[in-house]
């Protein structure tokens, strides 16, 4: 059996909404709920869905950027929530990240030298000449010139930059990578570059990804597997051929139904969802999709769906499945 290196049970990340002059808390925006799945060793999984249906926040609150408010993120057997910070730090070196934005998540008043030298220095990692000398490797084996080391951030392209906050990532010699959006701040020509040396360096380093993305293409192609998300919580789950070529979830239908056909002759059937997504901190009793579902049944306003599997590796969250 592959090894799982990830398991989530359970995951919540509620923010408080404060009020008043005191800021009393009145209620809470549930930007993740109950996210529960496992990640296996060398594999990718995707997680997509709209703007705001909590992607970015799952993957904060999985490196424990944010703390969850309930659940458990469990790494190699043991639980990440009853860390002591010394343990917490160690969790972080095996667990990276890299950010949408990569000019926002560089500081500009630093060389790419001390941006790449400063996360070995915090955990004391090589000499001062084995540090200068993984400095170089990474830039290389990221598709940047040694030389650039000398830089600051400004003075890259868009591709360039996001090329040295995976540099940085990888400083650590991380298991684990969470790709936030990693692709979409950048031209398509670029985007491609930039997938093709994420697969490259997963196939070298024996990395695991997280990938959330709002770019079904992207995600189909990279993926091993799916996970739809829809404020906040879990609509479908399973392998990449699986989801594309019969997706259960009405919410995951009409996802793919957006998808662009390069095919001028083609016609697809678009799904279009009516309404706007419900607030998170007031969301729809039953299935929170309900409100902008096209084959809503009573059972759906007034139920909340079970997560069930439907198949091998497939499991939906509808009553209508």
């Amino acid at each position: 059996m592959t090894e799982n290196v990830l398991e989530i049970k359970g995951l919540r990340k509620y923010f408080p909404i404060k009020t008043g002059l005191l800021k009393r808390t009145t209620g809470y925006v549930k930007a993740v709920d109950r996210l529960e799945f496992s990640v296996s060793k060398g594999e990718t999984v995707g997680i997509v869905g709209e703007s705001g249906c909590g992607k970015s926040t799952a993957g904060r609150t999985i490196m424990h950027l944010h703390e969850p408010t309930d659940g458990d993120v469990i790494y190699r057997g043991k639980s990440v929530n009853g860390f002591s910070a010394s343990e917490l730090k160690g969790f972080r070196k095996e667990m990276q990240m890299v950010f949408q934005d990569p000019y926002s998540s560089l500081n500009p008043r630093f060389r790419v030298k001390t941006l790449l030298e400063r996360p070995m220095k915090v955990h004391n990692m090589y000499s001062a000449r084995e540090r200068e000398q993984k400095i170089s490797e990474l830039l290389e084996k990221c598709g940047l010139d040694p030389s650039s080391k000398d830089k600051y951030p400004h003075e890259f392209s868009g591709g360039q930059r996001q090329r040295i906050g995976i540099a940085r990532a990888l400083t650590m010699e991380p298991s684990i990578l969470i790709l936030d959006e990693p692709v979409s701040a950048l031209d398509v020509s670029v985007q491609s570059q930039i997938i093709n040396l994420l697969e490259d360096l997963q196939e070298e380093m024996d990395l695991t990804y997280l990938f959330i993305s709002h770019d079904l293409s992207v995600v189909r192609h990279i993926s091993d597997r799916v996970l739809v998300m829809y404020l906040g919580q879990m609509c479908e789950l399973a392998d990449t051929d699986t989801l594309f070529e019969s997706p259960q979830h009405p919410y995951t239908q009409a996802l793919l139904s957006a998808i662009p056909v390069p095919d001028p002759t083609m016609k697809r059937d678009r799904i279009v969802l009516q309404g706007d997504i419900p607030n998170p901190a007031d969301p729809p009793n039953g299935c929170p999709f309900h409100t902008r579902c096209p084959i809503a049944k009573d059972i759906c306003r007034e139920t909340k769906p079970e997560w069930k599997a439907t198949g091998q590796n497939h499991y939906v969250a509808c009553h209508l499945v």
